[in-house]
């Protein structure tokens, strides 16, 4: 059994609603054993388009990272994800942040995600919930760090 940290993000309908039913859905993988609380972060990459509404979730599951990147683009699209454009606007985004202690160099998985120690709004939930990242997240600036924030809940 592999534990995976799995990153979740929406800005398009109810992102607070597409978080929380894709945290639901991972458990078909296998065992989510914590996940974070849900935060705020400007959109990356494209940044004229809504708010993201992120988490972390970690993932106990006999997948291997292939078969799980396949499993979760299909929770993606059962959940209504549609093709956009590149850092456009989503329903639901599944991303393997890591597995285990594994390096995955393949030209459509890169584990860890290739971007990860760059994004404040992948690093604050995942330090959340796994210590072994509150390093990577206390190294990014200020700045980074601000554009991240607890969802209010209300």
């Amino acid at each position: 059994m592999g534990l995976a940290r799995i990153g979740l993000g929406s800005n398009a309908g109810d992102a607070t609603a597409n978080v929380t039913r894709a945290l639901e859905a991972l458990a078909t993988l296998g065992t989510v054993t914590t996940h974070s609380q849900l935060y705020v972060s400007k959109a990356w990459g494209e940044r004229d388009q809504p708010d993201f509404v992120n988490a972390a979730a970690l993932l106990e599951t006999h997948l291997d990272p292939r078969a799980l990147l396949d499993a979760l683009k299909a929770l993606e699209a059962s959940l209504g994800r549609k093709a956009t454009y590149r850092w456009g606007p989503r329903v639901i985004d599944l991303d393997i942040l890591a597995y285990d202690d594994l390096e995955v160099r393949e030209p459509d998985l890169r584990v860890p995600h290739e971007r990860l120690f760059e994004r404040a709004f992948a690093l604050a939930p995942l330090a959340e919930i796994d210590p072994s990242f509150r390093p990577a997240y206390a190294r990014l600036t200020p700045e980074q760090r601000a554009e991240v924030t607890p969802l209010a809940s209300g």
